[in-house]
């Protein structure tokens, strides 16, 4: 099998770049419909509609409907003929992010991708996921063409709930452990190809950074500011996370999420706060050491990301339920069998137990020190 890594054509993150959003799609075309979720379009048109003008570039301004689903897709691809845009730009988070990418796929323009929050690793990526009117997940796109360009306002992010930022670093978690997986167990990636030493190193840089800036940089965000440490975990949160789960591969982890999103209570976590969960569960399955969970499980604690189902507002979830999610988990196509040996839903069942249980054990240890 070949080698293959995916990754955006130009990625440029700078505090106020999105002033410069026209110069950096200039090349791309001439008239832009820009995706925006509803709660930034106010306080970010004025911004980008200034310097499109300045740069020649049309543009008509579309709320997101908030949901990533094929009905959002094909209502916004109705829009891009009616306006003949060339081009699509996508503003938000994952969700508006990953619909911007479905229309310029379907619609074969290019796009340019700007979070407005590091919640998640869908900026660089070519992947698409999609969700049922109800928000539950149904299925990934995988459209090999990843963003023309990703531009990353850090001033932007600075200014987001905190919440978000480590929600994208739970993200960015499972992203060296997953790899890891895949790569010992010689899986395909999702570029279609196997990992190269390129992506590996990304992947596990990615986790590092997290453990070396993700509190000074959840410190910067509380008071609205941009330092060093901020800067290093937003590319970690963006472009390590999403080169290193696209061209290495993901496992239990995200399968975790997916196997959640049926119960419906769920769906008021993050996408990046399940996956942090669904990392300790990862290395439960994998009989990883002791060493290894405590320095995650010490490093979800430093930065507030949940360990326990209480946490993640599921303490009262029965086993019939859990059965219900490790059955969602271990479905077909899911990436939990990227896994080197077979996973069945009790395995899951009592993977999610333990690493539940390790997760007290844990918050225990530390309050009593």
């Amino acid at each position: 099998m070949a080698q293959a890594f995916a990754s955006p054509g130009k990625y440029i993150q700078g505090y106020n770049e999105l002033a410069r959003i026209g110069k950096h799609a200039a090349s791309f075309g001439s008239s832009a419909l820009v995706l925006c979720s509803r709660a930034r379009l106010h306080d970010l048109q004025d911004i980008i509609a200034d310097s499109f003008k300045n740069a020649g570039i049309q543009a008509v301004f579309e709320p997101f409907g908030g949901e990533c689903t094929k009905q959002e897709v094909e209502r916004l691809r109705s829009l891009v003929k009616n306006h003949q845009s060339d081009l699509i730009v996508g503003l938000g988070g994952g969700k508006a992010i990953d619909t911007a990418k479905a229309v310029a796929y379907h619609e074969k323009t290019p796009v340019v991708i700007v979070p407005t929050v590091a919640s998640c690793d869908a900026p660089t990526s070519s992947v698409v996921i999609f969700y049922n009117e109800d928000g539950a997940f149904q299925e990934a796109l995988l459209t090999r063409r990843n963003p023309n360009l990703v531009l990353v306002d850090t001033r932007i992010i600075a200014n987001a709930p905190v919440r978000l930022l480590v929600a994208g670093m739970g993200d960015a978690l499972a992203t060296y452990f997953e790899a890891r997986t895949c790569v010992q167990a010689h899986r395909r990636n999702l570029a279609g190809g196997t990992f190269t030493l390129a992506s590996y190193a990304l992947a596990e840089l990615c986790y590092r950074t997290l453990l070396s800036d993700g509190l000074p940089a959840v410190l910067a965000v509380q008071s609205k500011v941009v330092t060093k440490a901020l800067d290093n975990v937003i590319e970690a949160n963006t472009l390590l996370s999403g080169i290193g789960f696209e061209s290495n591969g993901v496992a239990t982890a995200h399968a975790i999420y997916d196997g959640f999103t049926v119960i419906p209570g769920a769906r008021r976590m993050y996408h990046g706060e399940w996956v942090a969960f669904g990392t300790v569960v990862q290395l439960v399955l994998e009989n990883r050491p002791r060493q290894e969970l405590d320095e995650v499980l010490g490093f979800c604690r430093s930065v507030g990301l949940p360990t326990t189902l209480k946490d993640l507002g599921m303490e009262n979830i029965g086993r019939d339920q859990l059965l219900q999610v490790a059955q969602a988990a271990t479905a077909p196509k899911e990436s939990i069998h990227n896994e080197p040996f077979p996973v069945t839903p009790d395995d899951v069942v009592a993977a999610i137990l333990v690493a539940d249980a390790l997760g007290r054990e844990y918050r225990g240890t530390v309050d009593k020190d």
